[in-house]
């Protein structure tokens, strides 16, 4: 079975009767990431580091009061008995700090690497520059959210002005030039020019 993200992408967590639900925001994932960096958040859970899944819970809870509530509760509880019911939701959820690939999105070619913390901040500056988001909305939607709401909104202007591609003629007659061809034109209109037959 392949596994897919949920559409609306939070993580809810259960462990003996408490409970808390986890969103992916921008705010969560600007803030986990600067703070551990994805490699170390996926080898805490792995490890099963109670310090690094403490903070990713208290980071990402959509109500504080449930997440402190979820932590104190597992104080009365082994250690033991949480990490196998947090460490899958977790691992999910740190994946989700990072925007889920669009189906439909043409593959290019990727350039050069960014840093995740420049990828938020243009996310960031896409959501509240180009979309108009408050910072509010901005730092409570999911990169992922924001990410398709950016393409949409590109698509649109395109749909509406039109685009560098669609302008682009469906066959560019320079493509079947050779370069010994070029030279040879260039030398007869520069013949011409000089007879002023231009």
């Amino acid at each position: 079975m392949i596994y897919q993200r949920p559409a609306f992408e939070e993580v809810t967590i259960a462990h003996g009767g408490d409970t808390v639900t986890l969103r992916p925001s921008l705010r969560a994932a600007a803030t986990l990431e600067a703070r551990f960096g994805f490699a170390a958040l996926f080898r805490a859970l792995d490890e099963g580091n109670f310090t690094i899944i403490s903070e990713i819970i208290l980071t990402a809870s959509i109500k504080r009061q449930d997440a402190a509530a979820f932590l104190g509760g597992n104080f009365r509880r082994p250690l033991s008995s949480l990490f196998p019911a947090v460490v899958g939701p977790l691992a999910e959820f740190v994946s989700m700090l990072q925007p889920a690939t669009d189906p439909k999105a043409k593959t290019t070619n990727p350039g050069k690497a960014v840093a995740w913390a420049e990828f938020y901040r243009d996310l960031y500056e896409k959501a509240t520059g180009w979309l108009g988001w408050t910072p509010e909305t901005t730092w409570n939607a999911t990169p992922t959210e924001i990410d398709r709401a950016y393409s949409g909104y590109i698509a649109k202007l395109k749909a509406i002005h039109g685009s560098a591609e669609q302008d682009k003629p469906a066959h560019d007659p320079r493509e079947e030039v050779s370069d010994e061809e070029a030279r040879n034109g260039l030398s007869k209109l520069k013949a011409n020019a000089k007879r002023g037959k231009l």
